[in-house]
């Protein structure tokens, strides 16, 4: 069985993005495999793995918006906002405060959220992947160094709250985000918790969709062998699902033999921009390679971007 295409992970609480990646490589018996958005160790969810010759798709991919679900608790916050960080302050709402919250149907709280889901910048958290000059924040913030860093562009499409519940200190909120790109839920946590005054931070994350995937239909890593011992390969899905995103451009047999060797063809009807536009070039159902519109001595061509005709 050859192993070309894309696996969805449900991957497990404390497991990293990487070590999820190793377990598909042993599972595939692939030296190469990669992730698509990666997932911190506390959360779990959706976690796309492209293996074989599906890693040629992933660059095409990690633009994708994704869907969140939290439970985020109210009344403190920690040093890497989620429960994994250790506890920097308290604020618990009083007696008095919460009789108020309940009477209200926790107004304050659901306008905290619909503030937040109206902006379009967000800060990233100093645990992060973000880099500044090359270095990691989360490492030079394990070393003590605040990390300078700038809001970034962000778009959120839906933040609903699905659950509040009150705790015998503070209360909990749980809500699903569909945001874009770059989107830190533990930044909508601890942007909440400083609306309210309150602090909070992540007590569980899971994401539930990325791009065109679901994770009704990913599996865990234990399903996923045991699958393979049965043989049953089911859970492999083919590369060019994952960019169905790109709009599609179909060949005829001619064009198709042409693009397969590197020859420019005509792309006519579609207009060059600035931003480099990429469409799937199609010949009989298949994808066989991701080109982009560009101008020659006056005419539009179809330059290659990634050639898929040997896969």
């Amino acid at each position: 069985m050859i192993f070309d295409g894309v696996i969805l992970v449900d991957k497990p609480e404390g497991w990293t993005s990487f070590k999820t990646d190793g377990a598909i490589k042993k599972l595939t018996g692939s030296r190469k495999a990669g992730h698509l958005g990666t997932l911190d160790p506390f959360a779990t969810g959706l976690l796309p793995v492209f293996c074989g010759k599906g890693l040629k798709y992933l660059r095409f991919c990690e633009g994708y918006d994704k869907e969140y679900k939290c439970r985020c608790i109210f009344g403190a916050t920690t040093d890497t906002g989620d429960l994994t960080g250790e506890i920097i302050s308290e604020n618990y709402p009083s007696e008095k405060e919460m009789k108020e919250l309940v009477a209200t149907d926790f107004a304050k709280v659901r306008e905290a959220f619909a503030d937040i889901a109206s902006r379009t910048e967000q800060k990233p958290p100093l645990y992060s992947a973000k880099k500044i000059d090359g270095v990691k924040a989360y490492d030079l913030a394990r070393k003590g160094i605040e990390a300078d860093l700038k809001p970034s562009k962000i778009k959120i499409y839906s933040l609903v709250i699905d659950k509040i519940e009150t705790l015998e200190k503070g209360f909990a909120v749980e809500f699903t985000c569909a945001c874009s790109k770059g989107t830190y839920i533990r930044t909508i946590c601890t942007d909440c918790g400083e609306l309210l005054g309150y602090g909070a931070y992540a007590q569980t994350l899971r994401r539930t969709k990325n791009g065109p995937f679901s994770i009704e239909n990913a599996y865990t890593p234990d399903q996923l062998f045991e699958m393979a011992q049965r043989e049953d390969y089911s859970f492999l899905q083919s590369s060019s699902s994952a960019i169905s995103h790109i709009p599609e451009v179909t060949l005829d047999e001619r064009g198709a033999r042409d693009l397969g060797f590197g020859r420019k063809i005509a792309f006519e009807g579609v207009p060059v921009t600035s931003e480099r536009t990429y469409y799937r070039a199609v010949f009989e159902g298949k994808t066989i390679a991701v080109v982009y519109p560009a101008n020659e001595d006056g005419k539009t061509v179809m330059r290659i971007e990634r050639l898929f005709a040997n896969d």
